[in-house]
């Protein structure tokens, strides 16, 4: 799964050909499309790299894989997003092309999980609600150290994704290490056709009213205005907004959110381009249809990112909610989409998002103001630290 993203997509062109002219008897068949060669790029090492291959490579297997030319440069690509150490710069060939847009879909056949390469290790973001992987007990932090037996600790995101799903009914067998336990241990999740969900309420006594987000969909802004409206007719005086496991989605969706709570020009998060090109700032649409009497708590955890961490960090540093959980998963990077052909394309990290005030999301997340944890044994005894502290909060 991959919706903690903020998707736009448009176009580029890349070639290869640099320094082709030193080589003109050996390197064929590689059609040169960019128009600004950089000029302080010696490509003459990629070349003869290029050159040896075709020339003297011998697979060490008679049944291993052939492969060919347009291959040859989809690997390439691939090494140049790798050599950014930054997991959310990934190329698409065509297939993990298809399973990418699969996600935007937000209908694919798996597990229901966002996972993410980080720290050499493939760490699960958040497991969707109610999904196979949540009710299989995956929880928001784990890491995956194989996947049915295949070590993991040179997995890109994409290698894991692509492992982990596959057609509804099969198993997959995760080893999770988990901070905690002992030692590492195995979970089998049965696979099925994963709807990404959106949003739920109910209400708790004492005028309690619980929204719950569990993504920040393309629907997400009309579905949270329904909730809202359900609120207000409910009469209670006291709402929740849970983010928890919530990992994030479309900037509108979480800019639109904020608006109902704060003024018009408020600020929401600010997009640092970096030193060249300055930051931009989205500012709020000033719904603001509730006053400062409203008592209002965010409940966060480690699964809360991206569009998660804009909304939580915009209404805690504007004093119109408390915060209440575990510190967030730290996702504040921006990637787009770009198409480099029909059939492939390059996900590319290009910008940061920093709160009202500037800190950096990515750097170091959103920090509740009551830190409470969840443990494996509460939730093997059915109680909700978080939640009932949000309940005592709401109460006093």
């Amino acid at each position: 799964l991959a919706l903690g993203v903020i998707i736009a997509v448009g176009s580029f062109t890349l070639g290869f050909n640099a320094g082709e002219k030193s080589l003109p008897t050996i390197v064929t068949g590689v059609e040169n499309t960019a128009q600004d060669q950089p000029d302080e790029v010696d490509f003459t090492p990629f070349w003869r790299a290029w050159n040896l291959i075709n020339e003297k490579y011998v697979p060490a297997s008679t049944t291993a894989k052939t492969v060919n030319n347009q291959e040859k440069i989809w690997g390439a690509i691939e090494g140049l997003a790798e050599s950014l150490d930054d997991p959310y710069t990934v190329f698409f060939p065509p297939v993990e092309s298809s399973l990418f847009e699969s996600d935007i879909r937000g209908n694919f056949e798996g597990v229901g999980m966002e996972i993410v390469a980080k720290d050499g290790a493939i760490t699960v973001i958040a497991p969707l609600k109610n999904s196979p992987a949540a009710r299989a007990g995956i929880m928001a932090g784990d890491r995956i150290i194989k996947i049915d037996g295949k070590e993991t600790v040179s997995f890109s995101t994409e290698d894991a994704v692509q492992i982990i799903r596959g057609p509804r009914g099969t198993r997959v067998v995760l080893t999770i290490f988990r901070n905690g336990a002992e030692e590492p241990f195995d979970i089998g999740v049965v696979r099925e056709i994963i709807d990404i969900p959106t949003a739920s309420t109910k209400e708790l006594p004492g005028g309690i009213f619980v929204i719950e987000l569990y993504s920040f969909s393309a629907q997400a802004p009309n579905l949270f205005r329904a909730a809202l409206r359900e609120f207000i007719l409910s009469g209670n005086d006291k709402l929740i907004i849970d983010l928890r496991g919530n990992p994030g989605g479309y900037l509108e969706a979480a800019i639109d959110m904020a608006s109902w709570f704060l003024p018009s020009s408020a600020v929401v998060v600010r997009e640092d381009f970096g030193p060249t090109r300055g930051e931009k700032v989205y500012r709020s649409k000033g719904y603001d249809v509730f006053n400062d009497n409203l008592k209002l708590v965010i409940l966060v955890d480690r699964g809360s990112a991206s569009a998660s961490e804009i909304l939580a960090g915009a209404l805690a540093e504007h004093n119109k909610a408390i915060l209440v959980g575990d510190k967030t998963f730290g996702k504040g990077s921006v990637q787009e989409l770009v198409d480099i052909t029909s059939d492939t394309s390059l996900k590319i990290t290009v910008a940061r998002w920093l709160t009202p005030k500037g800190l950096s999301i990515s750097q170091d997340g959103i920090a509740p103001q009551f830190l409470v944890k969840y443990t494996p044994a509460n939730r093997e005894a059915g109680r909700d630290p978080q939640l009932e502290k949000a309940v005592e909060i709401l109460s006093q």
